[in-house]
């Protein structure tokens, strides 16, 4: 079995192109999912996160716009989330790979590049697009007026580092049949003799 990374930047298309492989039969497995489960009410993740950042835990639950903000501010506590929430999410996908028997599976995370946890797979698949895209994207999904959008941007690893470890590369500057196509082409390339994704639908 061949494990594929599938990662890209912020507002990019990585959760669409994850779909794309998902309609083709691919098994995928959105680490950012399990990310949020472990830390749901009762789980020890969110324990130790109380523990350690009393104010980003609200009436028992997680209040992930304060987290993210803590730790986008500040890289030694995002470093120290890490620390909490990594083996949770790594015991969570080492089960799933177990599990597979499909020639090929991938694994989808928006972190995967700046972790080191690209290191973990056969193959790296990155989806990235013009900043100018990236920007409009960004505001649209999130409200963001240009200068908060601009400050999120700004925290993210450049696309060109994610770009240089890449096995393959899927631009999503255009409309959904063009990523379409190229995810399928983008399978392709990294896994021959599978059949092509994004045929289907």
């Amino acid at each position: 079995m061949i494990t594929v990374g599938l990662t890209g930047g912020i507002a990019c298309g990585k959760s669409t192109v994850a779909a794309l492989l998902r309609e083709g039969g691919v098994p995928v497995l959105d680490l950012d999912a399990v990310a949020r489960q472990i830390v749901e009410p009762g789980q020890p993740a969110l324990a130790a996160i109380a523990q350690r950042w009393p104010a980003v835990v609200v009436e028992g639950g997680l209040d992930r716009k304060a987290l993210g903000a803590l730790v986008m501010a500040d890289p030694a506590a995002r470093r120290e989330l890490e620390t909490i929430t990594h083996p949770a999410i790594w015991s969570a996908a080492e089960a799933w790979l177990a599990a597979q028997t499909a020639p090929a599976v991938v694994v989808e995370a928006a972190l995967m590049v700046e972790t080191g946890s690209w290191r973990r797979y056969d193959r790296l698949l990155v989806v990235t697009c013009s900043p100018e895209v990236q920007r409009r994207r960004l505001r649209a999904r999130e409200g963001f007026d240009e200068a908060t959008a601009d400050r999120w941007l700004a925290a993210q690893l450049p696309l060109a580092e994610k770009e240089r470890l890449a096995s393959a590369v899927i631009r999503n500057d255009g409309e959904l049949d063009a990523l379409r196509a190229a995810t399928a082409a983008a399978w392709v390339s990294l896994q021959p003799g599978t059949p092509g994704v994004g045929s289907s639908g």
